[in-house]
């Protein structure tokens, strides 16, 4: 069976993740930063200017990162700075060509009133330029004359359809900034109004409760798409601190949707056996809920809710104290990915940060084990 490791590994090269690991070590903010309530502004203010550079990919953004690792060999200083590559900035691997290939061939199958919500869901990959150059690639080698039509056809249909998309969904990014603001807020210290970094453990929790109050679906692309402009413009401003905490902002979403996809579809898995609708999958979900999970399950949902910077200490604790074995919780990531993770539209940034959240999970797991 593929390892939960080759299969992260595989999905992350495959959709050019720009959430990379950032080392402590190259952290410029000093142990407890503080961000005065006029630069809480300036953050709110940021979708203003990315409302249209995140979509049509007139910038190339500096990196956003979604984990922090304890190993500073990972990210030597001898090591060339690395930029984001959601945007396309860079060569496309074998494996890019191949996920750009599919996304093209299916595009070009598909029905003309199809295209914006599958554009939509993928656009920083169907806007880049290299998404463009590759379909000219295929027209060219395709010795179909009907294909190439198509080819040339989809071409013609992507320029007028991202216009569509970037131009109805400005008024949904407003939503979608003021949900980020909401959570980003809640990291600020009550009454002062300012980040203190690191962030209290009260901070953290506060912004893991306000987005849990979120209508769960705000918590789309475009919520994403928000935290990401604003994390690569406070990148490239040098504030570091704010940085980490919309790194914060994406764990965090990352563990709630997952959970959430989790018991969806442990429900809609049980009314499907049971030949019964959706409206029964809904009260197989709260039956799932009151009768408890296996171990396994029960401490994969225990990390989906506790801060990723406590995960060494969960997982090296269970493992001394034989409350779980690495295999089990290992098989359960698994059975996540393949569930939850690849069931994600291909290139879509939640499936990005989904699998590079799981990816450091993994990680953490064979750390632990081999400590315990």
């Amino acid at each position: 069976m593929i390892t939960p490791t080759a299969v992260l590994t595989l999905l992350l090269s495959c959709t050019s993740s720009a959430f990379l690991i950032l080392s402590p070590s190259k952290c410029k903010s000093p142990p407890h930063l503080q961000y005065q309530p006029q630069e809480v502004q300036l953050q709110q203010q940021l979708i203003i200017s990315f409302r249209t550079t995140q979509h049509v990919q007139k910038q190339h953004p500096l990196p956003s990162f979604l984990h922090m690792t304890n190993n500073p060999d990972e990210n030597s200083e001898d090591k060339p700075p690395l930029s984001s590559q959601i945007e396309g900035n860079r060569e496309p691997s074998p494996q890019d060509i191949s996920i750009m290939d599919d996304m093209i061939t299916k595009l070009s199958n598909a029905k003309p009133y199809e295209l914006p919500n599958a554009v939509s869901k993928a656009i920083r990959v169907v806007s880049s330029p290299r998404f463009f150059i590759r379909i000219a690639e295929r027209v060219d080698v395709e010795q179909n004359p009907e294909e190439r039509e198509k080819l040339s056809a989809l071409a013609e249909n992507l320029i007028a359809t991202i216009n569509a998309v970037v131009s109805t969904t400005e008024d949904k990014l407003d939503d979608r900034a003021k949900s980020v603001e909401d959570v980003m807020l809640a990291a600020a210290e009550p009454g002062t109004g300012e980040f203190m970094v690191p962030l209290s453990r009260e901070r953290v929790d506060a912004m893991r409760i306000a987005m849990e109050k979120l209508d769960p679906d705000t918590l789309d692309e475009g919520f994403l798409t928000t935290v990401d402009a604003w994390m690569n413009k406070s990148q490239q401003d040098g504030m570091d601190g704010m940085v980490g905490i919309m790194q914060k902002v994406l764990q965090q979403y990352a563990g709630i949707a997952i959970s959430r996809a989790r018991l969806e579809l442990q429900a809609s898995v049980g009314a499907a056996v049971a030949g019964k609708g959706q409206a029964k999958a809904d009260v197989l979900l709260a039956e799932q809920e009151a009768a408890g999970l296996t171990t396994a399950a029960a401490f994969m949902e225990r990390l989906m809710k506790v801060d990723a910077d406590s995960w060494d200490g969960e997982l090296l604790g269970a493992f001394q104290k034989k409350e779980i074995k690495p295999m089990s919780i290992t098989g359960e990531v698994q059975r996540t990915i393949e569930a939850v993770v690849l069931g994600l539209e291909n290139g879509s940034m939640a499936q990005r940060v989904q699998a590079e959240f799981l990816k450091e999970l993994v990680t953490r797991i064979e750390v632990n084990e081999k400590k315990a």
